[in-house]
């Protein structure tokens, strides 16, 4: 039975540009959260990513519509002490400060969180940075490429010895942090709801990074060694690799314990000779000989197309998965099923859009509607803060709101 969504009742003030901190936001947002944004005069700059940064014209923007919808806009001049006043109100009325503003910025506009614990002692303050709150590049301006794609290791981490690093497709490491804060949030309010006070809540790019490398490191740290970035020729484990069909369509094989799958793998392809092979007969023959495991695979995988390996395998019991683009993820049934989709309000009726990747059996988090207008709300939630509307025009007047 439905009880409406997890966080109805929570309001949440997103102080952010770009992608981290509102993507975050928007993730509570879907989860029935109360999303205030805060933007300048002249906007979030995100609003015109296709623009700035592609060189694009479109008639709206994907991306900002997926990390924005369902909060409510008010412009604010944060330059104008009147401008800020109206900016600590919004806040001393919210149970959750997001923000990925710089440090210094936040700290000179008085919403750094040194400033708000004191007159707020229940907000939950959610910092996200890239580069963290201490060391000597903790106020470094970054992206997700710099701080999280760069600087953690994990470009390096995925191009083999010689080879260029790989580019990063916009916000992998901004989704994979705003997913982070998004849940260390609702810790900090279920920690308030047993301890009636706030705190502040800490993310980056760069520990995000670091985290998702976190078995290559913690080995580097343990024994000191590093895996280096190799060839998929060169595969350690040569049934845990990628592998081309006959039809151009690519495979990969998932067979992590190696001599577990290695039997069923034999089966789908009809060699049952390589059984007894001594070049692949365990494991360890098969890491020393990889080179020409994995060549005597791409020959048997070559020879057929990739719809005569998924029942082979599927009847073998071997593990794999199709490597898919993203317009075959789209019309993919298992990821229709699995719920990867949403319809959202849109002004002429809904669109399909990428849901956030969390489900609640009892309270379903939907959009609620699209992204705001610059300052759509802007009127709307000065009133509920109760100005009145000469306080509203006089705002106006001076440059203090949008």
């Amino acid at each position: 039975m439905s009880q409406g969504k997890p966080l109805e009742g929570v309001r949440v003030v997103d102080l952010g540009f770009w992608v981290a901190g509102p993507a975050a936001a928007g993730i509570l947002a879907d989860w029935g959260a109360d999303v205030i944004k805060i933007e300048p005069p002249d906007g979030d700059p995100f609003r015109g990513v296709y623009v700035t940064g592609g060189g694009y014209e479109v008639p709206f923007n994907p991306p900002f519509e997926l990390d924005n919808r369902g909060k409510r806009s008010i412009g604010i001049n944060l330059l104008e002490e009147e401008g800020r006043k109206v900016a600590l109100e919004l806040i001393a009325n919210a149970d959750v400060l997001i923000s990925n503003l710089r440090a210094s910025a936040l700290a000179r506009a008085g919403l750094g969180w040194d400033d708000l614990r004191a007159v707020h002692p229940k907000l939950v303050y959610c910092h996200v940075s890239g580069y963290g709150t201490a060391g000597p590049d903790c106020d470094r301006p970054a992206y997700d490429l710099g701080a999280y794609w760069a600087r953690a290791g994990v470009a390096a981490s995925l191009a083999p010895p010689g080879k260029d690093p790989p580019l990063q497709r916009g916000g992998m490491g901004d989704h994979t942090t705003a997913l982070g804060a998004a849940g260390a949030i609702c810790a900090a309010l279920l920690a308030r709801e047993r301890t009636g006070e706030g705190q502040l809540v800490t993310t980056s790019l760069l520990r995000t990074g670091l985290y998702v490398l976190g078995w290559d490191l913690n080995t580097r740290l343990r024994f000191g060694r590093s895996e280096a970035p190799y060839e998929r020729t060169h595969a350690p484990n040569p049934i845990i690799n990628n592998y081309k069909c006959a039809d151009g369509r690519w495979l990969w094989l998932l067979g992590l314990q190696g001599d577990r799958h290695w039997p069923d793998l034999v089966a789908a392809l009809e060699r049952p000779e390589l059984l007894t092979d001594p070049r692949f007969v365990d494991l360890m023959a098969r890491r020393k000989n990889n080179l020409a495991c994995v060549r005597l695979l791409d020959d048997l995988f070559a020879s057929q197309p990739l719809s005569h390996w998924e029942q082979a395998l599927d009847r073998a019991g071997m593990w794999w998965a199709p490597v898919q683009t993203i317009i075959d993820a789209i019309d993919d049934e298992q990821v229709r099923a699995s719920g990867a989709f949403v319809d959202t309000p849109v002004a002429d009726g809904s669109a399909e859009m990428v849901a956030t990747p969390i489900d609640f059996n009892n309270t379903p988090p939907t959009p609620a509607a699209m992204p705001p207008e610059l300052g759509q709300h802007t009127e709307l939630v000065l009133l509920e803060l109760g100005y009145d509307w000469d306080q509203i025009a006089a705002l106006r007047e001076s440059g203090a709101i949008a």
